[in-house]
């Protein structure tokens, strides 16, 4: 099979490897589409995702779609042409944390596109029979990669807990700052401000439901925010951007005893808080780790609403073109949202 590997920072390698037929209980899928997420531009682009270091070669990708060739023994239900989102943890379901039902935080994950574990811009994949979610036979593959990242955002919904009619700050237009805002929308938030430099991310903002866009280098957005809401500030402010000061302008922006969320991934393993308002405001800072089983949920709304979701994935490039994807989304060319391999 064909296998893109990262090489270094900014150099991929085209190679072939072989793949074992699927064990017990695995099933063997070609991967037909996988999304470029924000925490594959940190590996691609900057040789670390936070305080975790890059161990080159690796194949990064962990937001799949693919059709099953064949099964190994044991399993049921599933047969050669069948399509499927796939989720890319691999659990132990025996530590303290599965077993209380914190999946997401189990001790011992394997998660694939991490170092010394092979993610998905390769052909083919074993993967286990659970960690396969059937699709509808009119959804495209394409947009069945926005399963795992729309199960991150709606994991972000347990902790912004928003009742209906509360405002929220979205700091962050990219993809997962996109899919909040789908989630915000579905929660009945009354109004939802989304902040992002790059125009056509604001634009695919309002397209989601965001009520009003805001431009940070050209605004204070966090005293914008503060001017729309009589100096109360929103109720919830979610950082999906995690870019020099986004959360603290999600500090600024929230109202006394508000909520702060930080569901994107900073850069620096140190990051400075606004303490002062932080403390005075008495604010609930949360931190969002990947998702713990909303998969079939995000499968369930993304069914429910492809037409809705559909302009997110705005290219797609082939894996033999993976250098010229990551490219042109790590600089934000040529009006990308989404940008899948296939």
């Amino acid at each position: 099979m064909l296998v893109a590997e990262l090489i270094a920072q900014r150099e991929f390698h085209l190679t072939e490897r072989s793949i074992e037929d699927p064990g017990p209980g695995e099933v063997q899928v070609r991967v037909n589409a996988t999304g470029i997420c924000g925490s594959d531009l940190h590996s691609y682009s900057e040789g670390a995702v936070g305080d975790a270091p890059c161990e080159y070669p690796m194949v990064l990708g962990h937001e799949p779609a693919g059709t099953v060739v064949k099964t190994g023994t044991g399993v049921t239900g599933w047969q050669a042409g069948d399509r499927a989102a796939l989720e890319p943890a691999l659990y132990c379901y025996h530590c303290e944390f599965c077993r209380t039902g914190h999946h997401n935080v189990c001790a011992n994950i394997r998660f694939m596109s991490n170092t010394g574990i092979p993610g998905f811009f390769r052909e083919f994949v074993n993967l286990p029979v659970a960690n396969l979610l059937a699709i509808p036979p009119d959804m495209p593959l394409e947009l069945a990669t926005i399963v795992e990242p729309l199960a991150v955002a709606m994991h972000s919904m347990q902790f912004a807990a928003i009742q209906p009619g509360e405002t929220v700050a979205v700091f962050g237009a990219g993809p997962i700052g996109l899919l909040t805002v789908a989630c915000l929308k579905v929660a009945g938030a009354g109004r939802i401000w989304a902040i992002d430099p790059v125009p056509h991310r604001r634009e695919l903002a309002r397209h989601m439901g965001a009520h009003a866009t805001l431009d940070p280098t050209q605004i204070d957005d966090a005293r914008q925010i503060l001017a729309d809401t009589s100096k109360r500030g929103v109720d919830c402010a979610i950082d999906c951007a995690a870019k020099e000061d986004t959360t603290n302008a999600a500090i600024r922006a929230v109202r006394n005893g508000g909520r702060v969320v930080l569901t994107g991934i900073h850069s620096a393993a140190m990051v400075p808080f606004e303490v002062s308002p932080m403390r005075r405001k008495e604010l609930a800072i949360f931190n969002v780790r990947r998702s713990n089983h909303e998969s079939h949920d995000a499968l369930a709304l993304l069914t429910a609403r492809m037409a809705w979701f559909a302009p997110l994935v705005t290219h797609t490039r082939p894996l033999k073109s993976i250098a010229e994807a990551f490219t042109l989304t790590e600089h934000y060319a040529d009006g990308v949202g989404k940008m899948v391999i296939v």
